[in-house]
């Protein structure tokens, strides 16, 4: 059999543990208390926070907020569909994408092909964790006040919430601006359209017989079935 260990990633062993309390008066003073872990990764040896281990805590820290200035930080100069971004630890993208043909995938018991497909322009919105897609009537001079319509797609929740199922979404903290767009682009066109949730239909019309007839046709999206919701792009700043 082969050895494929060599393979796997780093492995992390927990060495150290620490508490902090802080008293029960009005001036709120903290005390922090370290642990050693044994080899069963238990705590032992409780003693007070020392300064060798304050500054590898400090290190630590700073390790980390290194990767946290990197989040949603472009390459080089800001893609021209990117309309805002919050870099903050649970921050978040809104970026646009023209109507386009993409790849769609449906599960079985809906009756349509997979295939290629024409979609309208479209609003996205995402952090690490979540992602909210928005349809809209064009892509050409988008501003605050640019009115948003329900994306035509199975999956979704009528404020734009996309439900992932069982997708497996891993963002990482350090992901630059360009990553992050592509990996929740193909996050959302690679999995499969299921069902509609709480049966309510995002367009005027028959979902399942709109994209049976968009599917393999070369169609392009008809803009008249799209459904106006009550959000402009300005309510999505928050």
């Amino acid at each position: 059999m082969k050895d494929i260990t060599t393979q796997f990633g780093a492995l992390y062993h927990p060495i150290k543990a620490f508490v902090v309390y802080q008293k029960d008066t009005a001036d709120k003073n903290i005390y922090v208390e370290a642990y050693d872990m044994d080899k069963n990764s238990y705590p032992i040896n409780a003693h007070p926070l020392n300064l060798k281990e304050s500054n590898q805590l400090v290190n630590a820290l700073d390790t980390s907020d290194k990767l946290m200035r990197k989040f949603l930080k472009p390459s080089g100069l800001l893609p021209k569909n990117v309309l805002y971004i919050n870099p903050e630890h649970d921050g978040y993208a809104i970026w646009y994408t023209p109507a386009q043909k993409v790849n769609l995938f449906f599960v079985d018991s809906l009756a349509i092909t997979n295939g290629k497909a024409f979609v309208p322009p479209l609003l996205w919105k995402a952090s690490k964790s979540n992602l909210y897609i928005y349809a809209m009537d064009k892509d050409m001079e988008i501003n605050e006040q640019t009115i948003l319509y329900h994306a035509p797609f199975f999956n979704l929740y009528a404020d734009g919430k996309v439900c992932m199922g069982t997708v497996s979404v891993n963002i990482q903290a350090d992901c630059l601006l360009e990553e992050f767009i592509q990996e929740w682009e193909q996050y959302f066109f690679n999995s499969y359209f299921s069902h509609l949730i709480e049966d309510t239909s995002p367009i005027k019309g028959n979902i399942i017989q709109l994209w049976q007839n968009l599917v393999c046709s070369g169609k392009p999206f008809p803009m008249k079935s799209l459904l106006k919701n009550s959000l402009t792009i300005k309510k999505l700043l928050s």
